[in-house]
């Protein structure tokens, strides 16, 4: 059984993705176009940030898409121009502001990219005149987090104590408010329109160069021979490689393509044994890259969750999914990846070799 969908859907579909100069975004615009898809790109430009060339940039992926559109979400009318020209089939909504602690210093940013720019792409998809398929990604952390020691489900309360969260949280509610509004049988309706949302958080892999996310910050430290400072080694979160929630959201779009019943929340995470403490994590990609960490727990520091962890029965049973890495394979292919580009292997081979190693493990 394939847990992340089957490339003969994807050969030959147009497929819109924004945020593709992101870091998960260029990840799943390479996947899409090694299965053939004809995929167009709506984002800003890739962030420059400490340590390494953008990971889109440095995969050369712009030379392969239909069309690479620089441009902000904010642009409603430049959006709605874009669906109208290229028809998509498929949409994958992943341009976001993503870091927590930068939305502490830029709140409204946050709000406005992530609420409005989600409430932008779903107006221009209910004027499109074919139909489609769109899977709008959140966040785990759209929960109303209680630091349980069980995962949160589908169904259970939003909430969200920082500006990102709450952000996602108000962005997963405008969804179903224009699922329920917009989709169905009735007169001011449509029945070809189908929305589904993917909650995923916590993916580590190689090529992302983002500030403040451990395995960048510890990988910018190792190449530059310093120590790993660690601001919150004790919590817990459940890790994941970027590949994982990206067959979850190709396999959700392609069952969705074909039963409008699954256009709904679905979680994607890994198995309760990569619930890890970010100190276990640190210390695994040592085991990979030696150096050593430091605890910098900063106790004036902005809030964060200290412990998170997502319930993923949905997916299994609906969608036949489930995780295929566990957490040693995880830390594994990700220091190998860093280390291996640092000592001047390419990126996009090494994408591509995960994504083949990904794929062949789902198989009997």
């Amino acid at each position: 059984m394939n847990f992340s969908g089957e490339p003969e859907f994807w050969r030959g579909r147009r497929v819109w993705l924004s945020g593709h100069t992101g870091f998960k975004g260029s990840w799943l615009a390479l996947w899409l176009l090694y299965w053939g898809a004809i995929v167009e790109g709506y984002a800003l430009d890739p962030l420059q940030e400490p340590g390494g060339i953008p990971l889109y940039q440095d995969l050369g992926l712009a030379a392969d898409l239909a069309h690479d559109e620089r441009a902000d979400l904010a642009d409603l009318d430049r959006l709605v121009q874009r669906f109208q020209v290229f028809r998509p089939e498929v949409i994958f909504h992943l341009a976001a502001q993503p870091l927590v602690r930068r939305s502490y210093r830029e709140p409204l940013l946050t709000w406005q990219t992530n609420v409005m720019g989600t409430c932008h792409v779903l107006e221009a998809l209910r004027q499109l005149p074919d139909p489609c398929t769109a899977v709008l990604i959140t966040t785990d952390k759209v929960y109303e987090n209680r630091e349980w020691d069980f995962g949160y489900r589908e169904q259970d309360p939003l909430g969200g104590h920082d500006p990102y969260s709450s952000s996602k949280a108000a962005s997963e509610i405008a969804i179903a408010s224009w699922r329920s509004s917009f989709c169905g049988l009735a007169p001011h309706q449509r029945p070809d329109l189908r929305i589904a949302s993917a909650r995923a958080g916590n993916v580590i892999g190689g090529g992302d160069w983002a500030v403040d996310r451990i395995v960048p910050d510890a990988v910018r430290a190792l190449i530059a021979a310093k120590t790993i400072a660690v601001r919150s080694p004790k919590s817990t979160r459940p890790w994941q490689h970027v590949l994982e929630p990206l067959g979850g959201y190709l396999l959700l779009a392609e069952r969705l393509h074909g039963d409008a019943a699954l256009a709904s929340a679905f979680n994607f995470g890994p198995d309760c044994e990569a619930n890890r403490p970010v100190q276990r994590l640190v210390e695994g990609l040592l085991e990979h890259w030696p150096g050593a960490w430091r605890d910098a727990s900063d106790p004036l520091a902005s809030h964060e969750a200290e412990r998170l962890d997502l319930t993923t029965d949905k997916a299994f049973h609906q969608l036949g999914w489930r995780p295929r890495w566990d957490f040693a394979t995880t830390v594994t292919e990700t220091a190998q990846w860093y280390r291996r580009f640092h000592e001047g292997e390419s990126s996009r081979e090494l994408c591509l070799e995960q994504i083949d190693r990904y794929l062949a493990k789902g198989q009997p």
